[in-house]
């Protein structure tokens, strides 16, 4: 059985996703796109050699008889309504993050989730996909170091654009935190509080780089997250787990040791893309299968929500310098199967 694939917004992720599920991917087809560039979906469309119908909105394509689950990636501010109408449409959908701008906006998608019964969204967390999170979160699970006591994390790219400000340090960078430290502590925040040390030479005037970023679980784990979006030397996620009992670190993507010039040397990435190509690749194979098999068990809308529930103290706590609480209702029964 191929699953009949609808993908919204031909942007640059949108392309990628297409391509690995027409290319790289086993189980589904793209048979329709659609992007507010009519014309760039129709070259995307040409360019790789699809079937595909080439709609002018997204609606047309949740509305097409011939697809059986969506792919959003299309611009932030539409997931949303690009999500609700997929789900009243009863059909699957893969919205990558952040599934609304809103905690608000997550929230009206769990409560429609719930009343059509059904897990129906999966949310573009690509983290617990990738083979260093999982074997980090084996060590974990296992009780081989003991429960988490304290979490030292940090997020960081060589460069970002002027448009990049302060709170994108939150909605656009540390989001993926904000999802995957959940996933590994099976925890949720307690509370948070924004640092500001001296900040870097190479910001600018609406991005104070960088940030330090604290946290409490409601276990008592204490986590802090380094926040350095202009590091210059690469893109460099780290993660290092100290527990009861000894001490477990995400492994370093692989690289060829070098010995040259009286230097011993190891290089480190500079792309977000390369340090997570094939988790991107694992995540929407997953979503395929899963929906195959009639039951998606990816990151949910919920814990989208979580995520932007936690953003918005993150936040507040930037704006106030304090320590703010992260007032996550309790999951519902429906997440919990």
């Amino acid at each position: 059985m191929t699953l009949k694939l609808g993908v919204i917004g031909t942007g640059a992720i949108g392309q990628e996703h297409i391509r690995r599920c027409s290319k790289v991917l086993q189980g589904a087809k793209v048979v329709a796109v659609s992007d507010i560039n009519i014309e760039g979906a129709k070259g995307v469309v040409d360019r790789l050699g699809l079937e595909a119908e080439v709609y002018a909105n997204g609606h047309d394509v949740i509305n097409a008889p011939e697809v059986e689950a969506l792919i959003v990636t299309s611009w932030d501010p539409t997931h949303e309504e690009f999500t609700l109408a997929a789900i009243a449409a009863g059909k699957p959908v893969f919205c990558e993050k952040p599934l609304a701008l809103s905690a608000e906006g997550c929230r009206r998608i769990v409560d429609a989730e719930i009343a059509q019964g059904k897990r129906l969204v999966q949310v573009g967390f690509m983290r617990p996909y990738d083979t260093g999170y999982r074997a980090l979160k084996s060590v974990i699970d296992s009780g081989e170091i003991g429960e988490p006591l304290m979490l030292h994390c940090a997020h960081r790219n060589p460069a970002v654009p002027e448009s990049y400000t302060t709170d994108m340090a939150i909605t656009s960078t540390l989001i993926h935190e904000l999802d995957v430290l959940r996933w590994l502590t099976e925890d949720d925040f307690k509370s948070v509080q924004v640092l500001f040390p001296r900040a870097t030479k190479n910001t600018h005037a609406k991005l104070r780089d960088p940030q330090i970023v604290l946290f409490e679980t409601h276990k008592g784990t204490r986590i802090d997250v380094e926040i350095f979006v202009n590091c210059a030397y690469g893109y460099d996620i780290q993660c290092e787990v100290v527990g009861e009992t000894g001490i477990a670190k995400l492994p370093e993507p692989a690289s060829v040791q070098l010995r040259k010039e009286a230097k011993l040397s190891t290089t480190i990435l500079t792309d977000w893309k390369d340090r997570f190509i094939d988790a991107y690749d694992v995540e929407l194979q997953a979503f395929i299968n899963d929906t195959a098999a009639g039951q998606l068990q990816g990151p949910s809308a919920w814990d989208g929500y979580a995520a932007a529930v936690a953003a918005d103290a993150c936040l507040k706590a930037q704006e106030s310098g304090q320590v703010e609480a992260v007032e996550l209702p309790s999951r519902p029964a429906f997440y919990s199967r």
